[in-house]
């Protein structure tokens, strides 16, 4: 198998591509610009938009490339992560190190100097919570890493909000306990699926530590949890009927899955649909929150 000691000379925009997990910062970035749009009634100042999505993407993509950095002991154990470029020894720590440092101060730069104070503060406490506190201690700590942890993942559209209004305001709180109370569902169903690997590892995940069962049942209260809080944009009148429809439906879909985890524990395939299924929910869901809060303007103006 190869290690970070046979490392090739020249690695590959792909290989720092992976590193940077595009897959993931494109939902991040997803979550990030709808909270920029859905702060203000009309449309956000573009250059705000540009900056501060620019300057999100880049910080993101640093607390990545710090996750690789630190879990590359246990990627180089585990068959989902074995290929990535540092356990493959395609690019060096150091190498990496160096690009995450540079991608980290860019950002945080870019958010600073282009944004305001407050978005580049938090920007920066969310990539230390990721990068730092969940990757080094709590990932390893205790079975509810995922949960606490999930706080750093949940700021993006906090982000977003924050870079166009410079204030912490209701709205942004809700986008950001919808992805807080997302998380712990969406993840567990993949730690179900991969379980035997977190468990050769010693990554104390829910599945390893309290077995399949007991995780099946907390990603089912967390998703009925999940869709009583996706429902709270419409109730503070933040969203129209068009979002709580398709928060609905969504949330009927997941309630699905998680029914169905729990009642065919022996359907192996079901963890990973659900995950997938998690994934999508999210995208569209944000997608549904923008289209709804745009319709309802152009409804208020020919009204």
């Amino acid at each position: 198998m190869p290690n970070a000691t046979s490392l090739t000379c020249d690695p590959t925009i792909s290989d720092f591509l992976t590193l940077c997990k595009i897959k993931v910062v494109a939902l991040i970035m997803l979550t990030a610009v709808v909270g920029m749009f859905l702060a203000v009634p009309g449309l956000p100042p573009l250059h705000l938009v540009i900056m501060a999505s620019i300057g999100i993407a880049f910080a993101s993509s640093s607390a990545a490339v710090f996750n690789h950095i630190i879990d590359q002991k246990i990627d180089n154990e585990m068959s989902r992560t074995e290929n990535r470029p540092l356990p493959e020894g395609k690019i060096s720590q150091q190498t990496a190190l160096a690009f995450g440092i540079i991608l980290g101060v860019v950002g945080i730069g870019i958010l600073l100097i282009g944004v305001n104070v407050l978005t580049a503060v938090l920007t920066l406490l969310a990539l230390i919570g990721y990068a730092v506190f969940y990757t080094m201690y709590l990932k390893r700590a205790t079975p509810q890493n995922i949960v606490i942890g999930g706080a750093a993942g949940a700021a993006p559209p906090l982000l977003g909000w924050a870079a166009i209004t410079n204030s912490i305001e209701l709205g942004a709180l809700l986008l950001f306990a919808i992805i807080f109370i997302w998380t712990p569902p969406h993840f567990w169903a993949l730690a179900i699926h991969r379980q035997k690997e977190y468990a050769k590892v010693n990554i104390p995940m829910l599945p390893v530590t309290h077995g399949h069962h007991f995780t099946r049942i907390q990603i089912l209260l967390y998703t009925i949890l999940l869709v009583i809080v996706t429902v709270m944009p419409y109730l503070v009148g933040m969203s129209g009927l068009i979002y709580l429809v398709g928060a609905l439906l969504l949330g009927g879909g997941f309630l699905y899955y998680a029914i169905q985890l729990l009642r065919q524990p022996e359907n192996k395939a079901l963890p990973m649909k659900t995950f997938g299924y998690s994934i999508n929910y999210l995208m569209i869901l944000f997608v549904v929150l923008l289209i709804d809060h745009y319709y309802t303007i152009s409804l208020f103006h020919i009204l």
